[in-house]
Parts: C-alpha cells; sequence; structure tokens
C-alpha cells in the first residue's frame, strides 16, 4: 500500500534525501532507493510496502532470538519485501533481496496494523516483532503497528541489521521496547564488500539503543573463512563489553545458501571458540545458536541454573521477579 514516508526531506529538482538508513539515498524522481521498497514519487517519498506483508507468523520469543526478553512467551512476527543489505549469505533472501521493481511473483496480501494487533491478541502472544527482512525499511508500517501496540500493552521488538539512523531510532524509541541486532562482521572490508553497507553506523545504533534503555541482544552468524578469526570474534566480544557486559551474544552456526552454497556450515569447534572467546572478554551471557548447547542461562555471581532451553523451547525458568532464585542478584532482562 502507497504511504507518505517518514523521515526524509526534499532537495532541489524533484530530488529527496531519505534519512532513514546510513546510505542516506538521494533519489530522484521515480526512482528507488537502494531498499527497493521507497519510491520518489513525483518529488514525496513514499513507502511501497504499508501493511503489504510477505510474511506473518507466531514464533517463539527465543527464536529471535531473545533470551533474557519474555523468556517462553510467543511473539507475532511480521515482514514485508525488501532490505537495506546485499548480503550474499542471507537465510531469507527469496524475500529479503528482492524490490518492488521484481518481486512479481511473491504473494503479498494486507495486513494493516489492527489486524496485526487482532491475530497477535487472538494467539496470545505478548510481543510484535518486525522481522524476517530487515524491519527499518518498513518503517512506517512498523511504527504505525507499534504505537498501536503499545496501547494495547503489547510489546515491540526489531530483529535487525542496526542500519538505520540516530534519528530514527530515536523515533521508534516510545514504543520499542527490545531488539536483536545482527553484528555480522568486526571489519570494516566485509561490510563494504559483502553486505554493501558500513560497520561504524551499526555499532553506532547498538550503543544508542542501549543509552536509551531499549533491551539489546547481539546475533554474530559465524561463516567458517570470514568472520572466525581469533581476532575478529575478540573484536566483538570487546565491543559488545565496552556497551554493556549483561548484554547477550547469540553465536550462531552458518548453513550454505543463496550466493554461498560452497562455503561449508560452521563446525561446533568454531562456535565452542567463539563461546570461550565471550566469556573471555567479561560477557556475562554468550549463547550458542541453532545446535544443542550452551543454551542455558546461568547466573553470573553464583552460576546456578537460571532458565534450562532445548533450542527454542524454555524447559525450565528458575528467575522470580526478576531475580536469582538463589542469591537474589537481579539478572539484567525483562522476565515477567
Amino acid at each position: 500500500m502507497l504511504k507518505e514516508a517518514m523521515l526524509y526531506e526534499k532537495l532541489d529538482a524533484g530530488r529527496v534525501h531519505c534519512f532513514l538508513c546510513n546510505h542516506n539515498c538521494k533519489i530522484a524522481e521515480g526512482k528507488l532507493g537502494i531498499c527497493g521498497v521507497r519510491q520518489n514519487i513525483k518529488g514525496k517519498l513514499n513507502t511501497l510496502v504499508w501493511a503489504d506483508v510477505i510474511a506473518s507468523h507466531v514464533d517463539p520469543i527465543e527464536k529471535k532470538p531473545l533470551y533474557h526478553f519474555l523468556p517462553g512467551s510467543k511473539s507475532f512476527s511480521i515482514a514485508t519485501i525488501g532490505c537495506n543489505f546485499k548480503c550474499g549469505f542471507c537465510q531469507n533472501w527469496q524475500i529479503s533481496q528482492v524490490s518492488k521493481e521484481t518481486a512479481f511473483d511473491l504473494d503479498t496480501y494486507e495486513l494493516k496494523p489492527e489486524e496485526v494487533l487482532r491475530q497477535a491478541k487472538k494467539s496470545f502472544c505478548k510481543s510484535i516483532s518486525y522481522t524476517y527482512t530487515e524491519p527499518t525499511i518498513f518503517f512506517e508500517y512498523a511504527y504505525d503497528t507499534a504505537k498501536l501496540a503499545k496501547k494495547e500493552g503489547l510489546y515491540n521488538i526489531f530483529v535487525t541489521n542496526g542500519f538505520m539512523t540516530k534519528e530514527a531510532i530515536k523515533v521508534i524509541r516510545p514504543y520499542l521496547d527490545a531488539a536483536n541486532v545482527d553484528l555480522k562482521f568486526f571489519k570494516e572490508s566485509s561490510y563494504n564488500n559483502i553486505c554493501k553497507a558500513r560497520l561504524q553506523p551499526v555499532l553506532d545504533s547498538i550503543k544508542a539503543m542501549n543509552d536509551l534503555g531499549v533491551w539489546v541482544e547481539i546475533t554474530t552468524l559465524i561463516i567458517p573463512g570470514l568472520n572466525d578469526s581469533k581476532e575478529e570474534l575478540k573484536g566483538i566480544a570487546d565491543f559488545i563489553a565496552s556497551i554493556n557486559k549483561s548484554m547477550p551474544w547469540h553465536i550462531s552456526a552458518f548453513h550454505p545458501d543463496y550466493k554461498y552454497v560452497d562455503y561449508q556450515p560452521t563446525p561446533i569447534e568454531i562456535l565452542k571458540k567463539a563461546y570461550d572467546i565471550g566469556r573471555e572478554s567479561g560477557l556475562n551471557f554468550v549463547y550458542l545458536g541453532n545446535v544443542p548447547q550452551e543454551g542455558n542461562t546461568y547466573c553470573p555471581s553464583c552460576n546456578s541454573l537460571l532458565v534450562r532451553r532445548e533450542y527454542f523451547s524454555v524447559i525450565e525458568n528458575n528467575i522470580k521477579s526478576g531475580k536469582c532464585c538463589k542469591c537474589n542478584i537481579v539478572i539484567p532482562g525483562t522476565w515477567d
């Protein structure tokens, strides 16, 4: 559905400047931004995907992944097509690496914010997740839905690459409760060459959201030969620790897909190496994703088992009123 975009300004010669994300696209009349879903129509920037959904599902919150935010609850998850990154290893490339000009054979459907809330409540979800593709590029839809969700007592979650501007973060902040940010690499060259983006704005977004009180967890997909060196993993872990040692770091295994079918799956030994590096850097909570190991939450003070998980299921939760059941220290996150 066509709707005027937020976070842009008009320039000369009919051009517009979009400052929703850090590409800061200058878009001529009739053209699309890098995301493929924002278009300059007669000197006005429009989103082409408001309430035009490509996916909506009920997911466990652990699938986002968020381990310190309403564990064991369900999250109603929505996405439109498009992305502002061009990652060749994208796991959802069929819906993210398309634009309004190339997605003719994809079945999208209308799902207005009111209907999102209705379905979320019907499914007993405690939150709405804007996920699967990049929520920044369907910002207006997410914003309108998040405002309504907040009024109805539901939480809002971004699963994001973190490339939004500080202006976008400030606009969404009153309605955004949590985010999982995909910190893909710790090298500027990797972001440039593989994602067609930049590293520093992602780091800035992580810090900005943490400073503004959004609960943030980090995910890194470990790709053998690309970001599995001790130096790069330590760089990521040290950066997270410099922001907040209680910010969870999820380390996920890569599976060949899209343009990276010739790469090998991530060996468990590499994931364990990353786990050890994270702990050595002082992170209180490091988790291995999509493997049946190191998914439990332990008290950073007394090492008591707090939350026991099997993949995306919570089997046991011993956190009471946000505190360790044994030593009574506060465990960062939202637990109730």
